[in-house]
């Protein structure tokens, strides 16, 4: 029965990123995935971090639809001079957000939403990262693994892409696509167990309340 109660999923996960549900399965959290169709145009005037909150927040709302799990919506970007990279279209586009990036920093901004018993309750993370020079032949060299694709920023930190980052501040793992000490305590906030149900939730041993 307990075996069980580990696999049956306890959280709905708002979004197709596998990335997303290997972070959320490596703190024992077992989802069930529901993308949310959302538009995800940036509204005039809207600030980077407001358009990620919002982002989050909306596929938050749209997944749970018809569920009675708690709902997480996530969303994570690239922002370099205030211009947010998304993901590349193309080659020629991968290559030009890569080569703006080298040699400088951005900043990644995660923002996490979840919809449960208490409301909706949310976060965002910023993280700095500082790239080292890339040159044209890596860029070009880089886009024919396919690790670029579906990739915010055009680069995955977590894989090959690793190799081009001088250093951090900030969570490595919201820039891979969550956040997981902040998305933990959202999730304990809800009532969502960790570690497969033998992390105690908020409140019942003199926690957080």
């Amino acid at each position: 029965m307990h075996a069980a109660s580990r696999s049956a999923p306890v959280l709905r996960l708002a979004s197709a990123s596998p990335r997303r549900r290997e972070l959320l399965a490596s703190i024992g959290v077992v989802v069930e995935v529901a993308p949310a169709d959302i538009d995800e145009t940036r509204l005039k005037g809207e600030s980077s971090e407001n358009f990620v909150s919002r982002l989050a927040r909306e596929k938050a709302e749209a997944g749970q639809a018809g569920s009675a799990l708690p709902t997480l919506g996530a969303d994570t970007v690239v922002v370099c001079d205030d211009t947010i990279f998304g993901k590349p279209e193309d080659e020629a586009h991968a290559r030009e957000m890569l080569m703006t990036l080298s040699g400088r920093e951005h900043r990644v901004l995660s923002a996490v939403a979840v919809l449960g018993p208490r409301g909706l309750v949310e976060t965002r993370v910023s993280t700095r990262v500082v790239m080292r020079r890339i040159d044209e032949a890596e860029a070009s060299a880089y886009w024919t693994t396919g690790e670029p694709l579906g990739k915010a920023g055009g680069y995955a930190i977590q894989g090959l892409a690793s190799v081009f980052v001088d250093h951090l501040e900030g969570s490595y793992s919201a820039v891979v696509g969550l956040p997981l000490a902040e998305t933990a305590a959202l999730l304990r906030a809800q009532g969502v167990s960790l570690w497969g149900g033998t992390l105690p939730d908020i409140g019942s041993s003199g926690g957080a309340s």
